[in-house]
């Protein structure tokens, strides 16, 4: 970089948001799941004491602060357009018209990502998980999963391949017609166990869809990334980390 006395390039403030913008990003997909898994009662924000899920309906909760999330991130990133835009207009070795914009842009980008990051540890140090959910939903959609299993199980049992493998493709849209038109459970199960050409009983069968034995090595994986990636990173950071609890204004 040249060395300049009031004067630098603008490129450095495109820079700066950038790295703002991907941290604005990530939170934002993280927002994203949330209201998601919420929708499906999967997970929930913490839910304060006197606050209000929503003026029309009182049972509601609002995912209120992934939605906020959403909305500064949203702001942040766009955001970036503006220092670039500045540094690629700017005249010879630089002129004025910056100074109005980058008083705005970049300090909006600071406060805004250290809101975001106020709201994200909220979330994420009191977020609520209902496992039972989480199962029922699962149980629900895992006979379709987890149909090449079942299959295999077939096989080794004796079946064609070939014939089963089109028999369950026929029972999988009956029994997702069940589910989608008619507002039925999953029945694809029992369908198979019926089917004495799988050679299968409804209890092989659900012992088959065990996620235990579904998982591969995404245990493992979770497991290596916290201590490999976040673990040290907690640990460098550990003497500024405030293990305080963070609180917002819903």
């Amino acid at each position: 970089m040249q060395y300049l006395g009031q004067t630098y390039t603008r490129k450095l403030d495109s820079r700066v948001l950038s790295v703002l913008s991907q941290i604005a990003g990530s939170c934002s997909k993280f927002a994203n799941d949330m209201r998601l898994l919420q929708h499906e009662k999967e997970l929930e924000e913490p839910f304060e004491k006197g606050q209000i899920g929503s003026s029309a309906m009182a049972y509601k909760r609002n995912p209120m602060r992934s939605e906020r999330i959403n909305s500064l991130s949203r702001h942040v990133m766009t955001l970036t357009m503006d220092p670039i835009i500045t540094a690629s207009t700017q005249w010879l070795e630089r002129t004025l018209d910056d100074s109005a914009n980058k008083r705005i842009c970049v300090p909006e980008s600071f406060l805004a990502v250290d809101a975001i990051l106020i709201l994200y540890a909220n979330i994420s140090k009191n977020i609520v998980v209902y496992e039972n959910v989480i199962k029922t939903n699962m149980m629900q959609e895992l006979p379709f999963m987890a149909t090449e299993e079942i299959l295999m199980n077939a096989v080794l049992k004796g079946g064609d391949r070939q014939e089963l493998h089109e028999k369950i493709r026929i029972y999988s849209m009956e029994a997702g017609k069940q589910v989608k038109e008619l507002g039925k459970p999953n029945d694809l199960v029992d369908r198979i166990a019926q089917d004495k050409t799988f050679g299968l009983t409804k209890e092989e069968i659900m012992q088959a869809l065990n996620p235990d034995h579904l998982c591969g090595r995404a245990p493992k994986q979770v497991e290596d990334f916290v201590e490999e990636r976040v673990n040290p990173v907690l640990e460098k950071y550990r003497n500024i980390i405030k293990d305080t609890q963070i609180e917002v204004n819903v």
